[in-house]
């Protein structure tokens, strides 16, 4: 094919300028735009290719197959429903992803970027308006229908992979809220080092840092809570291989699956709970190890952690009686010797595991780490999709802001208190004793200091004694309802917000795909995303042939010979899938500039 076939890029902005005098800047689909307004047209807008050359960003098409694999338009109009007019669900799906993986955080960004060009990716003359792509958003945004394709996804990721979903991450992340609509109660914000107001979002994720779901809390009832109430029942429901019940009744030390989490989830009543309740299996870092392991119990092992990556680490491991009194259990403690001598403490129920696993699984918990921290700069996680609020249930239990003031005010009294017996302990540790008459003045003041000491103490220990009266009065929580008006505070509309997450977390697990093919001796993980970035907003020319039924990619090459043989072989994987591009039966043929036959 002449590559000289395609329209140019400056050609196509003179006809989407000439359209603004009509409908609109490149709205050259006229007659479809208004059997569409009209309500002729149901199935919306047609898909269309034409012959574009130098189409700017057009190598996210690139990632359309690795889109589709993890389920972008899976049983979308079932669980989100038909979109009315020109553009169709699975328009506006597309779009947000592309929009994801393009580093295009919001739709108010959208705006720096041509309509018409962005349109040549899906088909059209060009995407919604802005004011229109809200519109379409919010009409998918239910929050039931979400959460439902939500669910469904992560199902689906489960039983495609039931090996990563046998260890689970789970890690909260804050969302500080900067809004006045409402006050969200404050939380520890760890990266801040601060108590901001905010949203807790808890993320299951697997060894490698991909999301299977989130789990949103306005008010946090803490990680422990969370994993009882909402997280563990649902992965009941979802794992796939869970072993039967007479298969657990054989083997007394197997479980269903393995949670990790930090500190935060410390509480051998919990582990116990886990395991004798639903044989669940936890790993986290011990909070209160006993003195140092001698040196002779560590030997170096070669630990492979999940995302392939093999290390040397010093490790010992023993049984240890973790907890006190009716709480305490049996785990397994594993400990590793870093350089500096520091011993850490790995306690878990995970009784089958070999002692290389613990340890790779446990300190592979810096992937969601590096998750959080990938998701916020380049998606944009922590942004704020939607404006407005509503009101919590009513049966809603949140923190008593009385008792909360009564803590406070026990906590400066205690203060207060122990201060003055730390000095009275000093005063009487070292007494000034009457010797003669020199001494007098002195001890005349010391007994004074003395007398004022013990009259502060008594008077602040009868202070305790009443807030502590009135704290074992004061329940820790009460519903919504019962608030105060002056304390009373909304939730963050969620529609759009979880719709976002959920094509955010499809376009990071296909980003993630596409990385492990990229990677070589030469090509690590990191520097195999540094490649997609680059090639997701590339140029390319989009070249139907409706004789061939193909639809050709032609992405530019590179400035790096190095780069673009790895992008070669990537194509190579990609023109294997033979994938039709949605609603239309051309197959996409990915191909570089440099490599192109014409």
């Amino acid at each position: 094919m002449d590559p000289n076939d395609g329209s140019t890029k400056s050609a196509r902005d003179i006809i989407d300028a000439s359209a603004a005098e009509s409908l609109g800047t490149a709205c050259t689909r006229v007659e479809e735009r208004i059997q569409a307004a009209l309500g002729e047209q149901e199935k919306g807008a047609s898909i269309e290719f034409e012959s574009c050359l130098d189409v700017p960003k057009g190598g996210v098409l690139c990632a359309l197959p690795a889109l589709l694999s993890n389920g972008l338009l899976n049983d979308i109009e079932h669980h989100l429903g038909k979109l009315t007019g020109y553009y169709q669900t699975f328009h506006i799906l597309l779009l947000l992803a592309f929009m994801g993986l393009c580093r295009i955080k919001n739709a108010e960004q959208l705006r720096e970027h041509a309509p018409g060009e962005f349109g040549k990716l899906l088909g059209l003359d060009r995407v919604p308006e802005v004011r229109c792509l809200r519109t379409k958003v919010k009409g998918l945004s239910d929050p039931e229908s979400v959460e439902s394709w939500a669910a469904d996804l992560s199902r689906q990721w489960m039983e495609n992979e039931p090996e990563a979903a046998g260890t689970l991450y789970i890690d909260g992340h804050v969302r500080v809220y900067h809004g006045h609509l409402t006050k969200l109660p404050k939380r520890h914000v760890s990266r801040e080092k601060l108590c901001l107001r905010g949203i807790t979002d808890y993320w299951v994720n697997d060894g490698t840092g991909r999301p299977f779901f989130v789990v949103e809390k306005t008010v946090d009832p803490g990680l422990l809570k969370t994993l009882e109430e909402d997280i563990v029942p649902r992965l009941l429901k979802d794992i796939p291989n869970q072993p039967s019940a007479q298969a657990l009744q054989q083997n007394k030390q197997a479980c269903r699956f393995i949670l990790v989490f930090d500190r935060e989830g410390y509480s051998p009543a919990f582990f116990r709970k886990m395991w004798d309740k639903h044989r669940v299996a936890c790993m986290t870092y011990h909070k209160f190890p006993t003195e140092n392991w001698p040196l002779d119990n560590f030997s170096s092992q070669e630990i492979t952690l999940p995302s392939g990556e093999k290390v040397i680490m010093k490790l010992a491991e023993r049984g240890s009686l973790v907890g006190t009194k009716k709480q305490a259990m049996w785990m397994r403690e594993v400990r590793k010797l870093t350089d500096s001598g520091h011993q850490t403490s790995i306690i878990t129920t995970a009784y089958e595991l070999e002692l290389t696993a613990v340890s790779g699984r446990m300190f592979s918990r810096w992937c969601q780490e590096n998750f959080f921290r990938y998701m916020k700069h380049h998606y944009g996680l922590d942004m704020l999709q939607e404006y407005g609020i509503e009101p919590l249930s009513d049966t809603q239990k949140v923190v008593n802001p009385d008792r909360r003031q009564q803590e406070g005010q026990r906590n400066s009294i205690q203060s207060k208190l122990n201060y003055r017996l730390s000095r009275f302990a000093a005063m009487e540790l070292h007494p000034v004793i009457k010797k003669d008459e020199t001494e007098d003045v002195k001890y005349k003041k010391w007994e004074r200091k003395r007398a004022e000491l013990l009259e502060e103490i008594e008077h602040y220990e009868n202070e305790l004694k009443t807030i502590k009266e009135k704290l074992s009065q004061t329940p820790k929580h009460i519903t919504w309802q019962e608030l105060r008006d002056e304390d009373k505070f909304e939730q963050l509309l969620p529609g759009k917000k979880r719709l976002i997450d959920t094509v955010n977390m499809i376009a990071y697990r296909a980003e993630t795909a596409m990385a492990a093919l990229l990677t070589s001796p030469t090509i690590d993980f990191p520097m195999a995303r540094q490649l997609l970035q680059t090639l997701f907003v590339t140029e390319a020319d989009i070249l139907p042939d409706e004789v061939k039924k193909q639809l050709r990619i032609r992405v530019h090459s590179t400035s790096r010979p190095a780069s673009n043989k790895a992008i070669e072989k990537l194509f190579e994987q990609l023109n294997q899938t033979e994938l039709n591009y949605p609603g239309t039966d051309l197959r996409l043929i990915y191909e570089l500039t440099s490599s192109a036959k014409n």
